[in-house]
């Protein structure tokens, strides 16, 4: 049985992946933290998680098991203080905050708005898309877990290969249920009264995921930061909106090429997901619904062309595939487990 230590285990992401590791297979949660719950046990924090009856929260400062697994879902300045330590310590790391996942200091203290004190570990992380870099996954001892909208938008534009190079732009409208801010957001606009039968965007040009889609959908190509950059790149535009429900995130992709959209594209898209056990290719746009994707890892997309323009639209659960589930799905290959371990059953 692999020990498992959760940094952060009181917070939304946390309590996703102790609700999904209830019926891991091969991992058990051994090591918890919450300095607002230390002491308590996780059902009391949790009443409806009883699998771990004797286990309680520790302090983040409290020793962990150096055989573990560390998953950290921790805020980004206590990730940027726990990687190295936990990495000194010989522990394999699963980092699920923004810190490492953009290898440029500059672009992410200029999105993120803070100052990265911990840039010279960004050089063993390994982004933890598996879909796009399983092989270097299976030898990491540090994976930076993708965020949720990078992760809804990079894999169905990572699909189109070297049809990349055709693109003139891309533009993306993703909206997401308030669940993605997290669960101790001081923005009020997040709070019920204020998402309840409202529609809205936020962080418009700004939202810190938006270096990660860059970088990460266009991979091989230029990479940009603004348009008298980006020379032949095609240019990103990303705008979120937020949904008043709970969790599930929507995005409908726009690519305009430089000429007619390649024909067939439909198909090659098809066969580039054929052995991917989470990528579902839906017949038709219209198919793609939150409803489908909510408590589950998949990402379900499918796509229609007209001229020089494609629209994707895909879906996933933020809390899942977009966070805690895509991260047991590293730790599955981190440690020669099958991939799908502990994520098909909930």
């Amino acid at each position: 049985m692999i020990p498992v230590s959760i940094f952060g285990g009181a917070g939304l992401t946390g309590r996703e992946l102790l609700t999904w590791l209830r019926h891991h297979p091969e991992a058990r949660p051994v090591f918890v933290t919450s300095d607002q719950h230390a002491g308590a046990t996780v059902e009391q924090v949790f009443p409806e998680i009883s699998e771990f009856p004797d286990l309680k929260f520790s302090r983040h400062s409290d020793p962990c098991p150096s055989d573990s697994v560390a998953f950290l879902a921790t805020p980004n300045k206590t990730s940027m203080e726990l990687v190295p330590e936990l990495l000194a310590k010989g522990l394999r790391v699963i980092d699920l905050s923004g810190s490492f996942r953009i290898p440029d200091k500059d672009l992410f203290e200029e999105y993120y708005g803070l100052q990265h004190s911990a840039f010279s570990t960004m050089d063993q992380a390994v982004y933890g898309m598996p879909e796009l870099f399983r092989d270097q996954i299976k030898d990491a001892r540090f994976i930076s877990n993708p965020g949720c909208y990078p992760t809804g938008s990079i894999l169905p534009l990572y699909l189109l290969g070297e049809r990349r190079s055709q693109i003139r732009q891309v533009i993306i409208d993703a909206k997401s249920g308030v669940s993605g801010a997290g669960g101790r957001t001081e923005d009020s606009g997040f709070a019920f009264q204020n998402v309840y039968e409202n529609f809205r965007a936020y962080k418009v040009l700004k939202h810190q995921h938006t270096p990660e889609i860059q970088i990460y959908s266009l991979a091989g190509m230029q990479r940009f930061r603004s348009p008298e950059e980006a020379g032949d790149a095609p240019s990103l535009v990303f705008t979120p909106h937020l949904l008043p429900i709970y969790r599930g995130i929507l995005s409908s992709i726009v690519v305009e090429w430089k000429e007619n959209a390649p024909a067939d594209l439909d198909h090659e898209l098809k066969a580039a997901t054929a052995g991917e056990s989470f990528l579902r290719f839906l017949d038709t746009p219209e198919q793609v619904e939150l409803r489908r994707v909510q408590h589950t890892n998949f990402v379900d997309f499918g796509i229609r062309t007209l001229g020089n323009i494609t629209i994707i639209v895909s879906a996933i659960d933020n809390l899942v595939k977009g966070a805690a589930g895509q991260a047991i799905q590293n730790m599955n290959i981190m440690c020669g487990l099958d991939e799908t371990a502990g994520l098909l059953d909930r």
